[in-house]
C-alpha cells in the first residue's frame, strides 16, 4: 500500500535518513532502495525524494557530493550528516511513540512496533 501525500511528506524523510545512516546512496539509489525495503509502502519518484533531498541538505541533515559510478557518470551521492543522526534518533523515538499509542487505541496492531526503526 503506497502511502499517501501528507503520510509520506510526515515519514518520506525518516525513511530515506534511515536509508542513508547506512552508507551514502545516489538518487535513484535511494528511490528503489524504499520501495523494495518497505515492501512498497515508500514507493516515490524522483520528482518526490529530490526536493526532499534538498531540503533535508539545507537542514544540514545529509551532505551531497558529486563522484563517477561504477559506468563512469558522474552521480550525486547523499550521505547523514552528525546532524542528522541526532535527528533520526529522536525522530525513531516520536515515530516509536506515535506507533505505540495507536497500537493501544486499537488502530494498528504491531507486536514489535519499532523493530523497523531500530
Amino acid at each position: 500500500m503506497k502511502l499517501e501525500r501528507e503520510m509520506m511528506r510526515g515519514a518520506g524523510p525518516t525513511a530515506v535518513m534511515h536509508l542513508l545512516s547506512g552508507d551514502e546512496m545516489y538518487g535513484y539509489e535511494i528511490v528503489e532502495r524504499l520501495c523494495k525495503e518497505s515492501a512498497g509502502v515508500f514507493e516515490m519518484g524522483q520528482s518526490t525524494l529530490y526536493p526532499m533531498l534538498y531540503n533535508l541538505e539545507g537542514k544540514g541533515l545529509v551532505k551531497s557530493r558529486e563522484k563517477k559510478g561504477d559506468n563512469g557518470r558522474k552521480r550525486r551521492y547523499y550521505r547523514l550528516t552528525a546532524k542528522g543522526s541526532r535527528k533520526l534518533e529522536a525522530d525513531r523515538k516520536q515515530w516509536g511513540s506515535l506507533i505505540a499509542g495507536l497500537s493501544a487505541l486499537g488502530v494498528t496492531r504491531v507486536s514489535n512496533p519499532v523493530s523497523c526503526l531500530a
